[in-house]
């Protein structure tokens, strides 16, 4: 409006500039006519004085665009000055819904300690982005590889704790191939994830620092997760005694935002292909982050049929097992397992027979969705301590991850979603302690939320 009521105050400004000297008019053909038969010669003056008044009116009309096209030159350029100004200081809401989408994904992206600051740490090279340290210093750092600095064990080698000398405590995996016939498979997984994790850098994943070769042994440097793995801490011998109902829906959620920032916030999306409980690992304070990216690959690199079956039994999607179809939902179905296992505090095949052993989906399933059976097979050390309605929730959101069918399952960020406000404020959700209740009785009835 106020565009158009300058352009008319402009037009009118130019009315009248034309106006207020109007040039002459030519006389009428019959005039001429008249003139030219009554004088007998032609008068020069009064040709010129007509040819002075037009010449007078055309440079007042000049005057009179330059002075528009400029005003309306400089009325277009505030205006565009003004709405660059009001789009950077005032973002639209769209980006604040991207940016809010985003900041639940990711909670800012932490930055990996960078182990060149450090004048103790011997480096020899660099392998793309990742420092390469001298091995003599991996040795030194652990005490030549002394059993009592084992963290855990996996499938290539060991995990063992390193002390730097400016005491920055790191965990060092020693990979190793004894055959001849998996050291193609080997240096491929062990490429791939120093590849994969030197381009990732964010607060639910795990921080690769640096990596280290002599001959055939590999050694691969990460930050060190100090409460081990969440395998060990609800299998191992202190039976998830550590985990209590809200630091284990954290757990979930840090799980849930790594996932996320895979599937959506990493072009191209990447597929973990190996989620399970022992490769979400637990710093000081409980916060989840995914290790062990050897098998992950780029969504749509791979052909389906080029794709090797890798995976952990219990863990891998039945699309996948019988199929071969491989997609992002194959992690959500994984993410559901490790959320049964949070749940039940059961590992996710158990044997039940000398030959014969039971997946925790096919045994929960059945008394997931019936809520008088629910509260007796949670596990004992969280029974009872949590709002009988979280406790469907939680349930419902595990149901929908290990559907059988890729299509029912829902997106990682749909999961995310529904953890947030299940957490606790202190704990990265949008839970209020006031919401939280001090204590839950066995006989208060389950919450009837059928529509």
């Amino acid at each position: 409006m106020k565009l158009l009521l300058i352009v008319f105050i402009l037009h009118q400004l130019i009315r009248v500039l034309v106006a207020a000297d109007p040039p002459v008019s030519s006389p009428q053909p019959a005039h001429i006519t008249t003139l030219s038969t009554s004088m007998p010669a032609f008068s020069p003056g009064i040709h010129v004085g007509v040819e002075d008044k037009h010449k007078h009116s055309h440079k007042k009309l000049v005057i009179a665009l330059v002075v528009v096209s400029t005003a309306l030159a400089a009325l277009v350029l505030s205006l565009l000055c003004f709405w660059i100004y009001q789009h950077t200081k005032h973002p639209s809401k769209s980006n604040k819904k991207k940016n809010a989408q985003r900041s639940d994904a990711e909670k800012g992206v932490a930055a990996a300690p960078s182990l060149s600051k450090f004048s103790s740490v011997k480096l020899v090279g660099m392998k793309g982005s990742v420092p390469i340290i001298d091995y003599k210093q991996i040795a030194k750092d652990t005490n030549n590889f002394k059993e009592s600095n084992i963290l855990g064990e996996g499938g290539f080698g060991c995990v063992y704790k390193a002390c730097l000398d400016d005491n920055l405590d790191v965990a060092v995996k020693k990979l190793h191939c004894e055959t001849q016939i998996a050291e193609r498979e080997f240096e491929m997984i062990l490429q791939n994830e120093v590849d994969l994790l030197s381009k990732i850098q964010h607060p639910n994943i795990i921080s690769l620092l640096g990596c280290s070769i002599d001959g055939n042994t590999r050694f691969i440097v990460y930050e060190l997760m100090q409460n081990g793995s969440l395998e060990a801490q609800l299998h191992g011998p202190s039976h998830g005694s550590a985990l209590t109902w809200h630091m284990r829906m954290k757990i979930a959620l840090d799980t849930a935002r790594g996932l996320e920032y895979l599937h959506e916030h990493c072009y191209p999306p990447v597929i973990h292909r190996d989620m399970k409980s022992s490769n979400i690992l637990l710093d000081a304070k409980f916060n989840a982050k995914l290790s062990d990216f050897g098998l992950a690959i780029i969504d749509g690199s791979q052909s389906k049929k080029n794709i090797k079956l890798s995976g952990t039994l219990g863990y891998v999607a039945p699309e996948y097992l019988l199929d071969g179809e491989l997609t992002d939902k194959s992690d959500v179905y994984a993410f559901g397992v490790v959320l049964l296992e949070l749940l039940l505090g059961r590992k996710p095949v158990e044997k039940v027979a000398p030959a014969q052993c039971q997946s925790i989906v096919t045994w929960a399933i059945p008394q997931l969705t019936d809520r008088s059976k629910l509260p007796n097979i949670v596990d004992p050390v969280i029974r009872n301590t949590m709002d009988p309605k979280h406790l469907y929730q939680v349930a419902a959101v595990a149901v929908l991850c290990v559907q059988p069918e890729p299509s029912y399952r829902p997106l990682i960020t749909d999961v995310l979603h529904s953890l947030v406000p299940l957490v606790t404020t202190e704990l990265g959700g949008t839970l209020r302690v006031s919401q939280v209740p001090k204590h839950v009785s066995s006989a208060d009835p389950p919450l009837n939320t059928s529509h």
